[in-house]
């Protein structure tokens, strides 16, 4: 993504900074980080994840994961996407002018984002003093005992909040219970800050849209191999009446076909890419299981596969 599509972003430190580095946090991260907006997620609260024995319903795992593995996962694809993780606990945020966010973590220097994702389940006190407390906060009694906590429906469903460039990924109503689902979310709100800053770049809302995976080039045939046809797709849906210059209108055209084209991938390419996968993915096995597995394929191919 071009650096066009950030607003001043050399006034902030980073673009983006996630508050938890758990399946919502990460996933958050994972969507920001690959659209290209500088990323930083920080990691060290309470986690809820980390309170389990062992995942048995995470999707993917048929025999289920431990917790460390999973998180190991999770961090390596954060940073494999691009983003920066750092081992501190967020204090406080201020709100600076209207626009961006200081961030206090408890042992590192204090550092600035146009946007702040909050992604931990238990902890929203980080956040006091961005908004009235009577509307982030709730009170409940618990064993005759006044008790106050981040208000689970103080976010939209897609993440937004009354505080601008705050996004809520977690906690969030009754979603966050299970794994799955706070990776869901957090995908959810990181695709929401992804066209927000496409918005703010000046793309139209028809085109402000965004979507994150990769197609066979064999999908792509007949005319839509050729860019004009994107550019009348594009053109189709800007709105007549835009605020755009023409040179402003033509560069977000051009890099979204760009991207749009860059969607799709050759066999070549793929073949590499399930390479790498499978080879990250060896990175998180334990050693002795791997050699132990690679004696037992030796062995069925020395007696022929039976």
């Amino acid at each position: 993504m071009s650096s066009t599509d950030t607003t001043d972003a050399a006034a902030f430190d980073h673009d983006v900074v996630v508050v938890g580095g758990g399946p919502a946090g990460c996933a958050a991260g994972v969507f920001t980080a690959r659209y290209g907006l500088d990323t930083m997620i920080f990691d060290r609260g309470r986690s809820s994840i980390q309170r389990c024995a062992y995942l048995e319903n995470y999707l993917g795992f048929p025999a289920g994961i431990d917790v460390e593995t999973l998180y190991g996962l999770l961090h390596d694809h954060a940073e494999e996407a691009g983003c920066e993780i750092a081992s501190d606990l967020v204090e406080s945020l201020e709100h600076v002018d209207g626009e961006g966010f200081a961030i206090s973590p408890q042992e590192g220097e204090p550092i600035t984002a146009r946007r702040v994702i909050a992604a931990t389940r238990y902890d929203g006190e980080y956040m006091r003093g961005l908004d009235d407390e009577t509307a982030m906060f709730e009170t409940h009694e618990h064993d005759g005992e006044k008790h106050e906590h981040f208000d689970k429906g103080y976010a939209e469903s897609d993440g937004t909040t009354p505080v601008e460039d705050l996004f809520v990924a977690s906690p969030y109503g009754e979603t966050g219970y299970q794994a799955s689902m706070a990776a869901g979310r957090g995908t959810r709100v990181g695709i929401t800050v992804v066209e927000d800053v496409r918005r703010e770049a000046g793309y139209p809302d028809a085109v402000a849209n965004y979507y994150d995976w990769m197609r066979r080039e064999a999908e792509l045939d007949g005319e839509w191999r050729d860019r004009d046809r994107w550019r009348e797709y594009f053109d189709d849906r800007v709105p007549d009446e835009h605020d755009l210059e023409a040179d402003r209108l033509a560069e977000i055209r051009k890099r979204e076909i760009d991207r749009r084209l860059e969607t799709y991938l050759a066999d070549d390419d793929i073949e590499r890419r399930i390479e790498r996968g499978h080879e990250r993915l060896l990175e998180h096995i334990d050693d002795d299981l791997i050699v132990e597995a690679a004696r037992e394929i030796e062995t069925e191919r020395e007696n022929g596969g039976s």
